[in-house]
């Protein structure tokens, strides 16, 4: 059994519920010591730091995950509205990549994200 830090396990599962996304079933499914990795470090230990809102953080994400051209973007689109984004608010984000990501990586995104908004469910 690989050891873990309760604390922060739980810190990281209450910034998952907070975004929407249950108890990050799909990637528990995938592997269970990468998500309690993912758990526990990313959003245990970074995503419940102080200093920044739940929100920005979020914004921070999808912008790097756009910039870098992970598809892993679509399951931040389907819940960013967990923590007050609009569908306005995030066409507006996919558009403002394109001077430094690149056209490219932002008509990926805008496919994803129209894909999500039409009801499609995000996959890893």
């Amino acid at each position: 059994m690989t050891a873990y830090n309760d604390d922060r396990e739980k810190a990281g599962l209450e910034v998952i519920r907070q975004l929407g996304w249950g108890q990050n079933e799909g990637v528990r499914e995938l592997d269970e010591d990468l998500w309690r990795i993912i758990s526990e470090a990313n959003f245990g230990t970074i995503w419940a730091r102080p200093g920044l809102s739940l929100r920005e953080r979020e914004l921070i994400c999808i912008s790097i995950l756009i910039a870098i051209g992970a598809h892993g973007v679509a399951l931040h689109f389907k819940h960013a509205k967990e923590v007050g984004f609009t569908d306005d608010e995030l066409k507006e984000v996919i558009l403002q990549t394109i001077p430094y990501a690149g056209l490219p990586r932002a008509l990926s995104a805008m496919a994803l994200f129209k894909r999500i908004q039409s009801g499609e469910e995000p996959k890893l």
